[in-house]
């Protein structure tokens, strides 16, 4: 049955039998728990986007002709990125918070155009495999979790090098039916929330790595899964009663640990296995895509500007010069954000698959950008909120009648402004900036789709310096051929990291 809005989706993530560790003991029923709620209520949004503004979220899917989920539609243009992004900011206006499905969208592109390559080397039906598994995704329309980042161990070895092979998802047993997996994925974002999950390799492998080159779909109720949810800063005030002090009480995003013991992948679902030399490639179309994703937290970003504005205007000091030029320079690096993003898209280029692929230096100057820019937003926006952000009283304090009346009277800001208002927008710039959903305005801004260092190596490999050195020569009037002294660049570290496609000809 196809899924039509939010509601229904919710709906759909009922009765599923999961093993979700939280506080120690297991979770009887996700849907209905009051920390996992809001992360739920996310996702339906798209759902409820995709129904009311077909426009933006719900294109037409060459593969199955039907209006599909644009978290599930197989890019086939450069406009078709651009309304990703333009869809990923206005969800982010819509929740202040990740709603959880870039991840899947971004692998499926991935993997469209990986497994058509892999197959036109070795012969496989991996991408015929893709097709039918995204067709029966687009008719149901269902949510589809990425599964890349390994724990990793000693990140100083390969997955084979390791003391323990668990560290690093890879087959343990092939039969004529599919493959057995075990090991773990960490920082899983809405994993709990899909219905299926593409479990990925998180780096280059080796001919000694081939038991980690597996790519495969699997229901997130299979048997041999367990997921531990993770923690995130004043994630229990969900549970505490009222709406005030969770600052943002309908929304949030998720992350869980998920390990794998013996979990079974039928053959028709496996879409690599063992092609080491395919890993690099893949990882890096991936992190293209998603780096390009994270003009996401431009909504979450609009969102903060706005409560800044608002917090300024309840304060008496919206007038201020100060205050107008820092609200300026918030509006100047979040779009500084999206433009990167943004015209990843634009610059993209067809792939041999026949679906496009975004620009991976622009992608790489995005998401570089948001390791920085959200945290001067979010400093901005606590310098404009003035203290009393880290330092109000608690929502039951302003309920009781001996305190409330108390703080009615001295919490007060300009004349015409409830009391309560200015509370709760104070509340909900804690929330993205030191609370719940600073989790993925700030720390996942960081590191997510790999860590800063992962974006400038990426950024070094495509300076085109010799070109540019070239420029610069020509219009200084330097003859090429001119005899002259020239250091080398290294190329050390790109081929420790890399391998042999980044030495020196």
């Amino acid at each position: 049955m196809t899924i039509k809005n939010g509601a229904e989706y919710i709906e759909s993530l009922r009765g599923r039998n999961l093993k979700i560790y939280l506080f120690g003991e297991l979770v009887k029923e996700p849907v209905d728990h009051p920390m996992i709620r809001p992360s739920i209520n996310a996702v339906a949004e798209t759902y409820d986007l995709a129904a009311e503004n077909p426009e933006l979220a719900a294109p037409h899917s060459s593969l199955t002709g039907l209006q599909v989920n644009r978290f599930l539609h197989i890019v086939e243009s450069p406009q078709d990125l651009v309304d990703q992004n333009r869809m990923q900011r206005k969800l982010g206006q819509l929740t202040g918070t990740c709603f959880q499905r870039c991840v899947g969208m971004d692998a499926l592109n991935s993997l469209y155009s990986s497994t058509y390559e892999i197959d036109q080397k070795h012969s496989t039906d991996y991408h015929k495999r893709l097709v039918e598994f995204v067709k029966m995704l687009q008719r149901e329309n269902l949510m589809i979790g990425g599964a890349m980042t390994d724990v990793k161990g000693d990140r100083g070895l390969s997955p084979s090098q390791q003391e323990d092979p668990d560290m690093f998802v890879h087959v343990t047993k092939r039969d004529s039916k599919g493959v057995y997996i075990t090991g773990a994925k960490a920082h899983q974002t809405g994993c709990i929330n899909s219905h299926w999950i593409i479990v990925m390799p998180t780096m280059r492998l080796k001919s000694e790595d081939k038991d980690y080159a597996i790519i495969g779909a699997v229901p997130v109720d299979a048997p041999g899964i367990t997921y531990i949810y993770g923690r995130q800063s004043c994630d229990t005030r969900s549970m505490e009663g009222g709406n005030i002090d969770a600052g943002n009480a309908m929304y949030s995003g998720q992350e869980a640990m998920v390990i794998f013991k013996d979990v079974f992948i039928p053959n028709h679902l496996i879409f690599m296995n063992g092609e080491y030399e395919f890993a690099s490639m893949l990882v890096e179309r991936f992190t293209c895509y998603h780096r390009r994703s994270y003009v996401c937290k431009t909504g979450l970003g609009d969102i903060l500007i706005g409560a800044s504005a608002a917090i300024a205007d309840y304060n008496g000091v919206a007038n201020a010069s100060h205050i107008k030029d820092k609200l300026v320079e918030m509006t100047h690096l979040n779009e500084t954000i999206f433009a990167a993003g943004i015209a990843s898209s634009y610059r993209a280029h067809k792939t041999s698959a026949g679906n496009w692929q975004n620009d991976d230096m622009l992608a790489n100057v995005c998401k570089h950008n948001v390791t920085r820019f959200p945290y001067e937003i979010g400093r901005l926006a606590q310098d404009i909120a003035g203290g009393l952000v880290v330092t109000m009283p608690s929502e039951k304090e302003f309920r009781n009648p001996e305190t409330g009346p108390l703080l009615e009277k001295y919490l007060k800001g300009r004349k015409g402004v409830s009391t309560e208002n200015r509370m709760r927008v104070l509340r909900l710039i804690e929330n993205m900036t030191l609370g719940r959903n600073a989790v993925g305005y700030l720390t996942e801004s960081m590191h997510g789709a790999g860590s800063p260092q992962a974006q400038r190596i990426q950024i070094a490999r495509q300076m085109q310096l010799e070109s540019k050195k070239k420029f610069a020569k020509r219009l200084a009037q330097i003859k090429e051929g001119e005899a002259e002294e020239t250091v080398p660049e290294s190329t050390e570290y790109f081929d420790r990291i890399f391998g042999n496609k980044n030495k020196s000809k």
